[in-house]
């Protein structure tokens, strides 16, 4: 997980273990080895750490799509292929963050909700520019390149749902197999 403090850290704990409505201000204390109100010292509220376990996930994933797609150059290929595989590697290396991202944004209360709303929005538009790319190059052939970004981006975060380390595949060949796919959704050439 990002750098978080303790008390973070036992609430996105909590909040994977028994989700966002099944944890208690009780539970994260117990977890972070404080006292209820001294959980409150810290956080105004249970959803105040939602809201700062969703903004540090969200900065974390971010930054390193970015940087896959500042690698990736002018190539929209290369670009695709170093966004999929940073997404899946995200997905299998902070699965917790990924369950509580791919079930939590329900429970996020505005405007906080969409904000974040906004940033996930923004990672689906850094995969759709690369595909746009490639498309108006001949390089993916598929007739419907925003429907095909949304499938492989849906693709790759997914994989938190099922991930386990103790799989015989590592998350580098998860991510290797996945790029695969995402280019055979793509009809890439």
């Amino acid at each position: 997980m990002p750098d978080f403090d303790p008390v973070l850290d036992a609430a996105a704990d909590r909040f994977i273990t028994f989700g966002y409505h099944g944890t208690t201000m009780r539970k994260i204390a117990e977890r972070a080895n404080l006292s209820v109100p001294g959980l409150y010292h810290h956080y105004p509220s249970k959803q105040n750490m939602l809201v700062a376990v969703l903004d540090a996930a969200m900065a974390d994933l971010r930054w390193r799509l970015d940087a896959a797609d500042a690698e990736g150059g002018q190539d929209p290929v290369r670009r695709l292929e170093l966004l999929v595989h940073a997404l899946v590697l995200y997905h299998c290396h902070r699965k917790g963050l990924g369950l509580i991202a791919l079930s939590e944004m329900r429970s996020l209360e505005e405007p906080s909700r969409r904000r974040i709303a906004h940033a996930r929005t923004e990672v689906q538009r850094l995969v759709d520019q690369a595909v746009l790319d490639g498309s108006a190059r001949g390089l993916f052939r598929t007739r419907y390149p925003l429907d095909a970004s949304r499938a492989v981006v849906t693709m790759a975060i997914s994989v938190a749902s099922w991930f386990r380390q103790d799989l015989p595949l590592t998350p580098e060949d998860v991510a290797t197999r996945y790029t695969e796919y995402a280019l055979n959704v793509l009809s890439a050439t």
